[in-house]
């Protein structure tokens, strides 16, 4: 299933940090695509020979994909999820104007409403980011 950013996440721009959704499984894992334009707002007071994006943005992203493999279970439609943390993640480069960047969550643990997630960004086929991502369910 490939459904819309809008009728999955509640975030609007400009927190909306991803493009589209290349798969949802509910409740498993969730995949989405990032293609960073030098337009984006994070970059307003950046010198633009050193354009960086903020990693932070990255790890929201990531989590950002994450929420839609869990509200994509009939059980937690029309919930709102509440990014809970970051344990462990690692990054091995920045991010730069005209990355493409795939975002992938598995969901390692979903009980209540907390969730354990792992997550990775790949650029041109490499792993570029790994972090593991705390989930709650309001």
């Amino acid at each position: 299933m490939t459904p819309n950013v809008n009728d999955v996440i509640p975030q609007r721009y400009p927190f909306e940090m991803i493009d589209r959704f290349l798969d949802v499984q509910a409740g498993v894992k969730a995949r989405s695509v990032k293609l960073i334009s030098i337009n984006e707002w994070f970059f307003a007071n950046q010198p633009v020979n050193r354009l960086v994006v903020p990693r932070p943005i990255m790890i929201e992203a990531m989590a950002q994909t994450g929420v839609a493999a869990i509200l994509s279970l009939p059980k937690y439609q029309g919930k709102n999820v509440l990014f809970g943390g970051i344990k462990n993640a690692t990054f091995q480069d920045d991010f730069r104007p005209g990355d493409r960047l795939i975002f992938e969550v598995e969901m390692k643990k979903l009980k209540m409403n907390i969730g354990l997630g792992h997550g990775s960004i790949i650029r041109d086929g490499q792993v570029i980011c790994e972090a593991d991502l705390i989930f709650a369910v309001e």
